[in-house]
């Protein structure tokens, strides 16, 4: 799978288990709801800061938003 892909899955999966909107999670990770949108659909490429802030916005380690779901 693509890492793109896979992180934006990781994302959306997370944050609707947490029942947050997208500009929710924009709201506490800094980052834009457009942003979250293009992240979520595999259009982004997220730096390691940037994973490490959704991370901590998810409440969950950036190691879970870049592995495969079990």
């Amino acid at each position: 799978m693509d890492m793109r892909s896979l992180v934006g899955k990781n994302v959306k999966r997370t944050r609707l288990a947490l029942r947050m909107t997208q500009e929710d999670l924009a709201a506490k990770s800094g980052l834009s709801q457009q942003y979250i949108s293009d992240l979520e659909r595999g259009l982004r490429n997220p730096t390691v800061v940037t994973l490490f802030e959704l991370a901590v916005a998810l409440a969950c380690s950036p190691a879970h938003l870049i592995s495969e779901p079990q």
